[in-house]
């Protein structure tokens, strides 16, 4: 929870480099690839789009309470925060740098998945990613992750957090491999029905993922919230080791067989005994935290 005399500024709303700028500390932030470079994608233009200077993301350095950490946020207002060559290659960079220093790295998630428009070359970034942040994981660095932002989190970007240290996620977030319209498209709106943002929240958003153990930290969308978030995360194991890994494949296969039939997030939740479980979306976050520290699953068992 945050101080109530401090000003309230919504990660939701807030640009990428805005929640940079208030979630390190002050005057801390080092732009690697800045304005001056001019990073932008050589495929866009093919198809008669925009570009942006730093494609859709910000890599640099800076300090977390004055913690040193390598940093990469997303745009989501650039093409849903897309991942195509330029963009990839910018965060493949950074996690290179952090298992080299052995460095902390906080990724603030934002975006839809892949760059439709650079498919191939979106593809091989996100595995080079995730392989960057396993890298980076086995030399001790833990990697963060943010999820709130107006994007969500998905396609190839959900499997990057998955292979996180941590994640620290509002009520906002959504994490999902596959977004509700990609859903809606090869299933039909009987499956899924995109439009029904109530469904998409309790299926993919912060409330669910925090209750089944697909994210660690959970917080109100506020960005002093996620910084306090993000100092908690900081401070949890570092260790990725092959008992680690079972351990998590097991609590996974558990998951499985306990929900795998469930049909809606609120049959999950009954099984997970809460009471009246089609009231977990009207929680405030204290009364949430209240039941959800009761009866969530926890990745911490993996540990």
């Amino acid at each position: 929870m945050t101080d109530p005399r401090t000003p309230r500024r919504s990660w939701y709303e807030d640009s990428a480099r805005g929640r940079l700028l208030h979630l390190l500390d002050a005057g801390s932030f080092t732009e690697f690839l800045g304005p001056e470079r001019r990073e932008t994608s050589p495929h866009l233009s093919l198809f008669d789009l925009p570009r942006q200077f730093d494609d859709g993301i910000i890599v640099g350095a800076g300090r977390i309470d004055g913690r040193p950490v390598l940093v990469a946020a997303q745009e989501g207002r650039f093409m849903g925060g897309a991942i195509g060559e330029v963009h990839g290659a910018k965060l493949t960079g950074l996690l290179h740098a952090s298992a080299k220093m052995r460095r902390d790295i906080v990724i603030l998630f934002d975006t839809g998945g892949v760059r439709l428009q650079e498919a191939n070359a979106g593809e091989l970034a996100i595995s080079e990613i995730m392989r960057a942040v396993l890298e980076a994981r086995s030399e001790g660095a833990r990697v963060i992750g943010l999820l709130g932002g107006r994007a969500g989190c998905y396609g190839g970007g959900s499997l990057i957090a998955g292979c996180c240290s941590a994640l620290v996620i509002s009520e906002q977030g959504r994490l999902s491999v596959s977004g509700p319209e990609v859903i809606e498209t090869n299933k039909g709106v009987e499956e899924f029905d995109s439009r029904d943002r109530a469904l998409v929240w309790r299926t993919m958003g912060g409330k669910h993922r925090y209750l089944i153990g697909g994210a660690d930290v959970f917080v109100e969308d506020d960005i002093a919230a996620f910084r306090a978030g993000a100092i908690a995360a900081l401070q949890r194991p570092a260790t990725l080791d092959p008992t680690v890994l079972q351990a998590e494949q097991t609590r996974l296969e558990h998951r499985l067989r306990h929900f795998g039939n469930a049909h809606d997030a609120t049959e999950i939740w009954a099984r997970l005994q809460i009471d009246d479980p089609e009231q977990i979306p009207e929680r405030d976050i204290g009364t949430f935290l209240t039941t959800a520290n009761i009866h969530r699953e926890s990745a911490d068992a993996a540990r």
